[in-house]
This record gives structure tokens, C-alpha cells and sequence, in this order.
């Protein structure tokens, strides 16, 4: 499996607070069967992005953890004007692996107006947005066809692990679950911070989404459609196969 969005380097977010915890976060997504980590530093009012820096650090973890696990660097963007702004100007700085995806997280609050219009510029220069956890958004919680209409505007959906297996509440669950009832998952990837509260599991959610839909969906979410953004190819990962109903 590929997990797309994790916040693996130490000491930079809220994330690991050490190089250990980082190891271990490590060791713990290799075991349950992770190949591919990218690592995605927040980038917001509270936490420089500094993309040369996190390159060294990613560096350094690649040679610790020789070949058994392959890294590529992202970020999880704010979406905020600031951040859209500067990533229209330098959007490699942002994107994963440097391709055109660009993993982006709303606020707690945005109104789906400003987010069109972010989006809209975004998508209009090349990015190809990729939502994280929308499921967890307390606005989209409300309004669940907004993510749909997310995806008419030309943007992924990226939903937490966790979310399917009921680690953030009944209302993500069974919002995790209506959207990939209504093709509106993409990518499940962990959102990972720590080796205890927020490990780097995937194999659980494997497992349930195989059981709600079927495995090619399954492996599709898991390793094909991240597969495809950590390969960096321009164009959209490949067309989701059809959702069974559970």
C-alpha cells in the first residue's frame, strides 16, 4: 500500500516529536504493509513550510531506512489565500513529489463560495487539488454533496483510514461510508502523527472497504490512484471501477 498523507518527519509539526518516534512510526506502517510514505509537513499560520529543509530530512530517513520503504515529499496545505497565492507562483514547492497533485485541507469554517473560487484558480493553473479528510470537516459533515460537487470541479477525495474504521466517531464513519457508496473516495491514506493516538495503519480500512465494495476498489484507493500521484503523472489517476452497494 502507498499512504499519501502522513506527517512522518520529527519535530516540525505536530507530528513525531523525536527521530525514534519517527523510526517506530516506521517500522509500524512497514508491517502493516506500507511500501510508499509521502510526507506531508503542514504548511498554515502555525508551521513553516520550508521545502529544502524537509528534502534533507527525508534524505536522512531514506538512508536510515535503506530500501524497505520508499518516501516522496508533499505537504498538507492550508487552504488559505496566502497559501493559494504563493502555491500559484511556486506550486512545485508544494505538490507532491513535485507533480501536479496538491493535497489541501479546509478550515473548520471555509463557505463553499471562497473554496470554489480557490479551487477554481488552482485547477486553472494545473494543480490537481486532492481534499483530505473531508469526512472529519464539521461544515462538510453538514453538507456532504458539497464533496461531490468538489469533484465536478476537477478535485480528488482523500479520506482517513481511521474515518472507515470508526476511530473518529460514528458521523465520519458513516460519512466515509456514504461517500464511497457515492464514488466519492479516491485515495485512503492515514493522516498519521504518532506511533499511539494516530499510527500509520491502513491494513484495517483495507479490510473493511474490501468488505463494503470489493477488492479492486479496494487496491484501486490503497496502491493504484496513490500509485499514480507518487509516480507523477499530469493526468488524473485511473477510473475508479463501480462501487457495490454494501
Amino acid at each position: 500500500m502507498i499512504d499519501l498523507h502522513c506527517h512522518i518527519l520529527p519535530l516540525i509539526d505536530d507530528g513525531p516529536n523525536s527521530w525514534e518516534m519517527t523510526a517506530e512510526m516506521c517500522r509500524i506502517a512497514e508491517h502493516d504493509g506500507v511500501r510508499h510514505i509521502v510526507a506531508t509537513p503542514h504548511a498554515n499560520h502555525k508551521y513553516t513550510y520550508d521545502r529544502g529543509r524537509f528534502e534533507s530530512m527525508l534524505r536522512t530517513l531514506q538512508a536510515t531506512c535503506g530500501g524497505s520503504l520508499k518516501f516522496s515529499l508533499g505537504c498538507d496545505f492550508h487552504f488559505s489565500y496566502d497559501n493559494i497565492e504563493d502555491a500559484l507562483l511556486y506550486s512545485r514547492r508544494y505538490t507532491i513529489a513535485r507533480s501536479n497533485y496538491l493535497l489541501i485541507e479546509f478550515n473548520d469554517f471555509s463557505l463553499m463560495p471562497a473554496i470554489r473560487q480557490g479551487i477554481f484558480r488552482l485547477v486553472g493553473s494545473g494543480i490537481v487539488p486532492v481534499v483530505t479528510h473531508p469526512e472529519r470537516n464539521p461544515v462538510l459533515l453538514d453538507r456532504p454533496q458539497q464533496v461531490l460537487e468538489l469533484i465536478k470541479y476537477g478535485c480528488l477525495i482523500q479520506v482517513t483510514a481511521g474515518s472507515f474504521t470508526g476511530h473518529w466517531g460514528d458521523r465520519p464513519q458513516q460519512m466515509a461510508d456514504w461517500l464511497l457508496r457515492n464514488d466519492a473516495v479516491h485515495i485512503v491514506a492515514s493522516d498519521a502523527h504518532d506511533t499511539r493516538h494516530r499510527p500509520p495503519i491502513l491494513s484495517a480500512a483495507y479490510e473493511r472497504v474490501s468488505t463494503l465494495t470489493n477488492k479492486d476498489l479496494a487496491h484501486a484507493l490503497f496502491v493504484d490512484n496513490p500509485g499514480a500521484v507518487v509516480a507523477t503523472e499530469a493526468s488524473f489517476p485511473r477510473e475508479m471501477p463501480s462501487v457495490v452497494s454494501p
